[in-house]
C-alpha cells in the first residue's frame, strides 16, 4: 500500500479548477519532488494532504487513512512546512519549540529531550536563546522543519521550503532533507529550484493547470526529455566551414552557430558549433572529431549537451515528448 495516494482528486473554487482528478501513488521512504509553475495546483495538493482544506472530489489517503474523515488519526502521521512560517514575537527558540511539542502532548524530560535532538539535527543549537523573529529567513526555515519533527512523523509535506533562501542556506536545507530521507521519512517537496530536486528526490510529478502530466522516476523523465543528441563543438578557425562539415554527417538534423559562445582565443570568445542529431539515430561520437581533424581543424571544445530536470520539466510541460 502507498503511504501517500490521491485518486481523481479534484479541487474547484467556482468555475475556477485548482486541481483536476489528480491521481498519485508515493511509496514509504519516496522523496517525491512536485513540479509545476506558479497556480499549478501544488500547494492545493498538499494542503488537502496536510488535512487543511477540503477536497471537491476524489479522495486522498496517508498511510491507508482518509483525508476529511480520519483527520484526527492523519495528523500525528505528518508534518506540514509551509513556504513562509509566521513568527511569534518574543518567544525564543527553545520556548517555541517546547510550546509545540506540548501540543503533541510530550511532556517532562522527554520533552527536553526530543526538543534538543531536533535543534542537533537542524544544526540550531547555536541559536537556542534567540528570538523567533530575529533568526534570518533560512533559520526560520530549519526551524520550521525542526518543528515538525518533534512528535517523529512519517511522512513529511514541505511546500517551497528553499523558496527565498541564499545560496548557502539553500545548500544548508538540502543536507538536512538528504538526512531526513536516510531516516527513512516519506517527503513531498514542491520547488521551483530543479537542479536540487534532482539531487534530492527519485520520484518527480509535473504538474500544470491542475492536471498532472508526468509521473515517474527522475531517471525516467531524463530519458523521456532526450530528443537526440546535441554536441557542442568549438574550433580554432574557419568556424563556418567546419559548420558545413558538420552538417554533411549522416545523422545530424541541425547546425546552428553561436557567436562569442565558445572558448577564449587570445582573449576573445570564438563561435559554439551545436551540431543535434535525429533522435533515431544511435551514434557512435567518436567519429567526429576525425572529421574535424582529417578536415584541417583544430579542435577546441566537444561536449555532450547534458538534459537535466530543468530540461525535461520545459519539454515535458510544452508537449515535446511522447
Amino acid at each position: 500500500m502507498p503511504m501517500i495516494e490521491t485518486i481523481n482528486l479534484s479541487k474547484r473554487y467556482g468555475d475556477l479548477v485548482a486541481l483536476d482528478n489528480l491521481n498519485l501513488a508515493i511509496n514509504q521512504g519516496d522523496c517525491f519532488g512536485f513540479i509545476g509553475p506558479n497556480g499549478a495546483g501544488k500547494t492545493t495538493t498538499i494542503k488537502i494532504l496536510a488535512t487543511l482544506l477540503k477536497p471537491s472530489s476524489g479522495q486522498a489517503m496517508i498511510d491507508g487513512l482518509t483525508v476529511g474523515y480520519q483527520n484526527r488519526q492523519i495528523r500525528p502521521l505528518i508534518g506540514y512546512v509551509p513556504d513562509f512560517m509566521g513568527a511569534y514575537q518574543d518567544m525564543v527558540v527553545t520556548e517555541y519549540l517546547e510550546f509545540f511539542a506540548a501540543c503533541y502532548n510530550i511532556h517532562g524530560a522527554a520533552r527536553k529531550k526530543v526538543v534538543q535532538d531536533v535543534l542537533d539535527l537542524t544544526d540550531l543549537n547555536y541559536k537556542a536563546d534567540a528570538e523567533v523573529n530575529s533568526l534570518s529567513r533560512g533559520m526560520q526555515q530549519r526551524l520550521s522543519v525542526a518543528r515538525v519533527l518533534l512528535h517523529d512523523p512519517k511522512v513529511l509535506l514541505m511546500d517551497e521550503p528553499a523558496s527565498g533562501l541564499d545560496p548557502r542556506a539553500r545548500v544548508e536545507m538540502r543536507e538536512l532533507l538528504k538526512e531526513l530521507r536516510r531516516m527513512g521519512k516519506t517527503i513531498i517537496i514542491s520547488s521551483h529550484i530543479l537542479p536540487e530536486l534532482a539531487d534530492l528526490c527519485n520520484v518527480v510529478g509535473i504538474i500544470e493547470r491542475g492536471q498532472l502530466l508526468f509521473n515517474a522516476s527522475v531517471a525516467e523523465a531524463l530519458r523521456r526529455a532526450r530528443v537526440g543528441h546535441v554536441l557542442h563543438i568549438a574550433v580554432a578557425a574557419r568556424h563556418a566551414d567546419a559548420a558545413t562539415v558538420l552538417s554533411k554527417v549522416p545523422g545530424v538534423s541541425k547546425v546552428t552557430v553561436q557567436e562569442g559562445q565558445g572558448p577564449m582565443i587570445q582573449g576573445a570568445a570564438t563561435p559554439l558549433i551545436n551540431v543535434q542529431f535525429d533522435p533515431a539515430v544511435k551514434l557512435d561520437f567518436s567519429d567526429i572529431p576525425n572529421v574535424l581533424v582529417n578536415n584541417g581543424f583544430r579542435l577546441t571544445q566537444f561536449t555532450e549537451e547534458p538534459v537535466n530536470l530543468e530540461t525535461a520539466f520545459m519539454r515535458l510541460t510544452k508537449g515535446m515528448v511522447q
